[in-house]
């Protein structure tokens, strides 16, 4: 089994365990993206308000917008050859990174369970079991094929990318013969909070992405064109995003009363029945079987990455590996069989939360390996809480916590409304906000701090031990 079960975790993938090309993050992202969890996030725009015409707009430009910041994310793995949230120590300290990494573990756990709910519905129809089970078979498939690691997920991206792809084309043709999509587009009117609203859900998508998306690149050669994983990165996970989204949106807007809250079924009805209605059940499930094993291998290396902050722990056994991500699926089909008659007004809330806390720490995560760092830093420092990047990095907590307040005013929802977002017509601009203010902030406290930058590598090929990833 070591040469099919992956033996890395959050240590440094050598030189000579590197493989592949960019060319792989074009299938994965485009697989993980080709699923319902997508399609019902572009229904959203249309079901609180947006025409479909606005919505369509809205969605491109959020995939493109979170999508280019979740491409820079996944440019760092063949530099550094680490996990995504491990860097993170350079900029919060190695245990001050606990802060954002308790975050994210919410997150992977929160899409692990809205992930469950909708693949549970397919596998309980396909397997005749009903929905709770097939919640709990849906939630033990994805923890084991976690735990197998990258190649599999990698080979997994591949195939539910072709399948789901197909899948689509076919439910695209349905969905036309079955709406009149040109009267759906007809409607121009625009309305700018709702506009918002879909910028917003579909850059919170791709944002979510980014504190694990160096995972899956991490594996490529040291010197793989930055550009390259950046493109390919960016061109899968859009295409994707908005070939589900755009289905979702239009389904939504042509049978609001038999679409939402009926997701799973009214796409197998669009299909057909029989043969073709368990193929689409079965598709359902494999499109959030690739992005929910993303989900489960993420939240490991984060809780991994958090408890090693604090006992110096590099490597993980096999014993270890497994109760790590034994105890991300517990978590996660809990909070599915506890949320799943309350699925849709619950997600929107969700993705909108979590952009508050993801955008200050992308922000700061990006300036500090771009411009600050110069993508340099100190492999070795990042496992010693005496080292260059010390345990706690009291400014970039600081401008993190800063970050996140910052938003609060512009914040729309369910459960919390910024006093800002009325006068702006109800507009949820929280995200920009995250983004800038971080950004600003952590460069003006740190450009001068040069005792966190590792030299440049002895020369061009080789990284110096310091300096890895330069």
């Amino acid at each position: 089994m070591a040469g099919v079960v992956e033996q890395r975790s959050i240590d440094v993938v050598p030189d000579d365990e590197r493989h592949g090309s960019a060319v792989s993050q074009f299938t994965l992202w485009l697989g993980a993206n080709l699923q319902i969890t997508a399609v019902i996030t572009g229904a959203l725009a249309v079901v609180f308000g947006a025409n479909a015409f606005w919505s369509l707009i809205g969605l491109l430009l959020g995939n493109l917008l979170g999508g280019a910041v979740m491409a820079l994310h996944s440019a760092q793995g063949p530099r550094l050859g680490l996990p995504q949230m491990i860097t993170s120590r350079a900029q919060f300290g190695v245990r001050g990174a606990v802060v954002p990494l308790a975050l994210v573990i919410v997150m992977y756990i929160g899409f692990f369970a809205s992930g469950s709910v909708l693949a549970g519905q397919a596998v309980g129809e396909l397997t005749h079991l009903g929905e709770t089970p097939g919640i709990v078979l849906f939630a033990a498939v994805t923890a084991v094929a976690a735990a197998i690691g990258y190649r599999l997920i990698h080979t997994l991206g591949k195939i539910a990318g072709l399948v789901c792809a197909l899948a689509f084309v076919y439910l695209g043709i349905r969905l036309v013969q079955r709406a009149d999509i040109g009267a759906l587009l007809h409607d121009h009117r625009f309305g700018l909070p709702v506009f918002l609203l879909a910028v917003s859900l579909s850059a919170s998508w791709q944002l979510a992405f980014g504190p694990y998306v160096a995972d899956y690149s991490r594996y490529l050669p040291r010197h793989t064109s930055t550009r390259a994983t950046f493109w390919w990165t960016l061109s899968g996970s859009v295409i994707g995003s908005q070939w589900s989204m755009t289905f979702g949106a239009l389904a939504a807007a042509a049978a609001p009363a038999a679409f939402v809250g009926h997701e799973v079924g009214y796409i197998v009805g669009l299909g057909g029945a029989g043969l073709i209605a368990s193929f689409l059940y079965f598709v359902i499930a494999l499109g959030k079987l690739t992005i929910n094993i993303l989900n489960t291998y993420g939240g490991f290396m984060s809780l991994v990455t958090s408890v090693s902050g604090f006992r110096g722990q590099r490597t993980l056994s096999p014993r270890g590996r497994a109760a790590y991500i034994a105890g991300i699926m517990v978590a996660g089909t809990a909070v599915a069989l506890l949320g799943k008659d309350s699925f849709l007004t619950s997600f929107k809330d969700f993705l909108l939360f979590l952009l508050t806390f993801f955008t200050p720490w992308s922000a700061i995560n990006l300036v500090d390996y771009y411009l600050i760092s110069k993508e340099r830093y100190d492999i070795p420092a990042l496992s010693d809480p005496g080292g260059r990047y010390g345990a706690w990095n009291a400014r970039a907590l600081t401008v993190y916590a800063v970050g996140v307040l910052a938003q609060l005013p512009f914040l729309a929802t369910h459960f919390y409304t910024g006093p800002l977002v009325e006068p702006l017509g109800g507009a949820d601009i929280s995200w920009l906000i995250g983004l800038a203010v971080p950004a600003v902030l952590y460069w003006l406290a740190v450009r001068r701090d040069t005792a966190r930058i590792p030299e440049p590598a002895a020369h061009d090929g080789e990284a110096a031990p310091a300096a890895l990833g330069g």
